[in-house]
């Protein structure tokens, strides 16, 4: 039998501090994964967010040498199928002529032969380059051409002449179908 010293309350170990000590722990916990937990879920980005992440865009009717428009997380995004004479004039350039030095190859990506993805948005300063929809003007080397500050980019979006640092950005895509590519 355990012996039990006058008006300690102990009995098989357990005494009534350490209760209350598990007891104020336990609420102590409960009450601090109830704050943090709202602080931590109110970071997550909304549906409206979550939604714009991604964009899926179809190029079934895109023609050689054709491209279309598109916004892209509230950015004008450039899609073009690439005719086999730009792939050609693109190809023929020396990488070394180059400011910001890219193949073709890099910038349409791998198991890619002639789509190309561009965020159109000069590198410059942000203003939308010409070039991609019919009859907007191409600049010297047939490709876009940014009004803003006469920035010059060619076929494949690579920056040729002007104060633009950089190509145009190829953001991260995807294809989902032959007809359908997904952004983001």
């Amino acid at each position: 039998m355990a012996s039990t010293a006058a008006g300690t309350g102990t009995e098989d170990g357990v005494r009534r501090r350490d209760w209350i000590h598990i007891a104020a722990l336990s609420s102590a916990g409960v009450g601090a994964a109830s704050v943090v937990l709202p602080l931590v879920t109110q970071m997550d980005p909304s549906a409206d967010v979550l939604a714009a992440s991604t964009t899926d865009v179809d190029i079934s009717s895109l023609e050689p040498g054709q491209s279309i428009k598109e916004v892209f997380r509230e950015q004008p995004l450039f899609v073009k199928r690439m005719a086999a004479a730009e792939i050609a004039e693109v190809n023929a350039v020396d990488i070394g002529d180059l400011r910001d030095k890219q193949t073709l190859e890099e910038r349409l990506g791998a198991g890619n032969a002639d789509i190309l993805v561009q965020l159109g948005v000069c590198t410059h300063l942000g203003c939308v380059p010409l070039g991609a929809a019919e009859g907007e003007e191409k600049g010297e080397y047939d490709g876009y051409f940014c009004p803003c500050h006469g920035s010059h980019y060619d076929a494949a979006g690579r920056i040729r002449k002007g104060p633009a640092p950089t190509n145009l950005v190829v953001p991260e895509f995807s294809f989902q179908s032959e007809s359908v590519i997904r952004v983001g």
